[in-house]
């Protein structure tokens, strides 16, 4: 009996790659062969290439879908149309029996493709509101799985479900002594985890470097600052660790963190939740994005799982200041997220993915 055959995509931040990092091992303990559809150029391919090598990646072309005005507006739809085309010619080699899409600008083709192909797609939306590629991809969908209850109420009724976080299971195996280890600390200070995104935060490093000797006077500081984000003359003070970007280091990391500061994408909040650190989320701002991190801080805040400091509030005082306020909650924030049913793992989402396959 041949294999069936799953194709995944998603790409442009490691948010939309995460999840389908987390399901290929279950997806593949259960008999399937996995293909992705991603960008030429995007985080998805060194993440997928590196990470599951056996796996065939194929890159398409895709346009961004810009809410402003920019002369590639006149040209990137014309990438699209090329992409889709691409994406079909994936999909009719492949056969697969599902597309499953996390999102991002590079899975509108392929879900469009997969639609004309007859192949059901299922989407994962893990934001308050649904962006605007799922917005796009959502008419060709059987299937649409949120992450917040509230999403429930921008998609329809007769084809969305909660499902809540997906948690990466490797992230539960991290070791803090490894941790620590790596970051050449000695045990004793609380440690401050920094995150920025996996594209990194010129906002959150600046905070965090301009506060610096006031900060490791109480901590040792891990800073996943982005790539080229690194500041070579702070590489030898003791107790700050800079990293571009981690992975299979990313586990003990956090295990051997007790606070973060970090940027408020869903799937990063969700892992801190559910890995029980106490954050400080600083979303990005209005400005610069369509407001889905403000939403998510907004609800860790309510629920008692966060405190928040706005972008546009961040000084080197506030920042300190709402640090401060953080550590004081320590104990409630913990209180609260104890009481949080546990995140599905990736073998349950897994399953919840193949109902809708043909």
């Amino acid at each position: 009996m041949s294999k069936k055959t799953i194709v995944l995509t998603g790409g442009g931040t490691a948010g939309h790659v995460s999840l389908n990092e987390a399901i290929i091992p279950a997806l593949q303990e259960a008999g399937y062969s996995v293909h992705y559809i991603g960008s030429r150029n995007g985080i998805e391919k060194e993440l997928i290439t590196k990470n599951f090598p056996e796996i065939p990646y194929h890159s398409i072309s895709s346009g961004k879908l810009r809410r402003y005005f920019s002369l590639k507006n006149f040209t990137d739809p014309f990438r699209v149309l090329a992409g889709i085309g691409q994406a079909y010619a994936v999909l009719k080699k492949a056969k697969p029996s599902i597309v499953f899409s996390k999102g991002g600008f590079v899975s509108v083709p392929v879900v469009i493709a997969a639609k004309l192909s007859n192949i059901p797609v299922v989407i994962h939306e893990s934001d308050v509101t649904p962006g605007l590629a799922n917005k796009l991809a959502q008419p060709f969908a059987s299937h649409i799985f949120t992450v917040f209850q509230e999403t429930l109420n921008y998609l329809p009724k007769n084809k969305a479900t909660c499902t809540g976080s997906v948690v990466r299971e490797q992230l539960f195996k991290g070791n803090k002594l490894r941790g620590l280890k790596l970051c050449q600390f000695a045990p004793g200070k609380p440690v401050l985890l920094v995150m920025g995104g996996s594209l990194g935060s010129v906002v959150l490093n600046d905070a965090i470097r301009s506060n610096l000797s006031k900060l490791l006077e109480n901590f040792n500081i891990i800073h996943l600052c982005g790539k080229g984000n690194m500041d070579p003359q702070l590489s030898d003070i003791k107790g700050y660790k800079q990293f571009e970007y981690v992975t299979k280091e990313l586990p003990d990391l956090i295990s051997a963190s007790d606070f973060v500061v970090s940027r408020a994408g869903s799937n990063s909040i969700f892992e801190f939740l559910a890995l029980q650190k106490p954050m400080l989320l600083i979303p990005l701002s209005s400005a610069k994005s369509r407001g889905d991190q403000i939403l998510n801080a907004k609800l860790f805040k309510n629920q008692g799982f966060a405190e928040v400091l706005e972008e546009e509030q961040l000084t080197k005082e506030t920042f300190m200041e709402a640090l401060q306020t953080l550590i004081q909650k320590k104990d409630a924030i913990l209180g609260a997220m104890s009481k949080v049913e546990r995140p599905k793992t990736p073998k349950e989402m897994v399953e919840l993915i193949l109902q809708y396959e043909k």
